[in-house]
């Protein structure tokens, strides 16, 4: 059950990656109500280190230490089944500058036991880790116990 639920994050986080023609959204709903009313347009998840280059949305991003930054944007076009205010862009930023950007899927602590029955990211941290034979880097970020999943490929 894990492994569907995890080829399913990726598979939406893969259909929605592609689109260059990302549009803006308004974001309601239980991830907002967890991330606060008071917060900017783009919020700072945390740092993280990446052991090598990935793509992120079909760009190469060097290794290197980058803070991730979640934005409003919502991804587009919606994959069927899923919650439009659960897939966002996030940033990466390195020296002051985005360097590059990717769709994010975002879970709720109460819908994380669906997704990931042990191993899981302690609220305030990280984890960077290479999946499936080296297919896919993930990057998740627990934040106040809401977790933000980001898988790439190598680039």
């Amino acid at each position: 059950m894990k492994q569907v639920c995890l080829v399913g994050v990726v598979a939406v986080a893969l259909l929605a990656a592609p689109s260059s023609g990302a549009g803006q959204g308004q974001s309601t709903g239980a991830a907002d109500a967890k991330m606060g009313a008071g917060d900017s347009a783009a919020r700072a998840l945390g740092t993280v280190r990446l052991p090598r280059s990935v793509k992120a949305n079909g760009e190469v991003l060097r290794a290197g230490r980058y803070q991730v930054r979640l934005t409003e944007e919502v991804a587009k076009p919606e994959a069927p089944g899923t919650q439009p205010n659960l897939e966002r862009w996030v940033e990466f930023v390195q020296g002051g500058e985005v360097k590059g950007r990717e769709v994010a899927s975002i879970v709720p602590q109460d819908e994380m036991a669906k997704i990931a029955e042990s191993r899981r990211v302690a609220p305030g941290a990280s984890r960077v880790e290479m999946l499936r034979g080296d297919e896919f880097l993930r990057v998740w970020i627990n934040r106040s116990g809401t977790h933000y999943l980001i898988h790439m490929p190598p680039g």
